[in-house]
């Protein structure tokens, strides 16, 4: 598996389900279109419908076919998205990470104030944030896409298609090229892309 990228989205249930989802749909979507091997699902042990409670999705991007394709959690993500910021002080977000991994959060904060609430930084080469929330506030709810449905909203409009430009951004795992082309709102793209803080640790 370590050919494998594997990415994993932490947000809170109801309020953030479609975006954590259109996040890891635009990564997958992105890197397919660089031709790599790619899967975007969600996590069967979370409750999404629960309302605030912090639930998982999931990305992998690989440069040849993906074996395990039915291992429904990613067990040593590279890259983690947090797109609730609180999730961080009461939960391992991290955990799973081998060393030298990215964090990626949706803050109003810099990298230096998010790092202390993370007991296992030590594990991170990189860090970065950015307001997702200020840059894009049309957060989306939308059940349709749920389990196999058609989502009506479109892919990519809120806070998740910030997040993916921040993600290319600050680890070059996708193309910023191919992401506009996945997203409903480029622009909230780019300004990811262009608007997160990194520090290198």
């Amino acid at each position: 598996m370590d050919k494998v990228k594997e990415i994993t989205i932490w947000a809170s249930g109801v309020v953030q389900d479609k975006e954590a989802r259109d996040a890891a749909l635009c990564l997958s979507s992105a890197a397919t279109r660089d031709g790599k091997f790619t899967q975007a699902f969600d996590n069967y042990v979370d409750l999404p419908d629960r309302v605030y409670v912090p639930l998982r999705k999931y990305a992998r991007i690989s440069e040849t076919e993906i074996e395990e394709k039915y291992q429904y959690e990613n067990e040593h993500p590279e890259i983690v998205l947090v797109m609730e910021p609180t999730i961080i002080k009461g939960m391992n977000v991290l955990h799973g990470m081998k060393q030298g991994g990215t964090l990626v959060v949706n803050t109003n904060k810099n990298p230096a104030e998010i790092l202390k609430f993370l007991p296992n930084k030590s594990l991170l080469k990189r860090i970065a944030c950015v307001d997702a929330t200020k840059i894009n506030p049309q957060s989306l709810i939308d059940f349709t896409g749920s389990e196999g449905g058609v989502d009506k909203a479109g892919i990519g409009h809120g806070i998740g298609a910030v997040m993916a430009g921040a993600v290319a951004k600050a680890t070059g795992c996708v193309k910023l090229e191919n992401l506009v082309q996945t997203v409903g709102n480029p622009e909230a793209t780019r300004r990811g892309f262009a608007e997160v803080i990194i520090m290198d640790l």
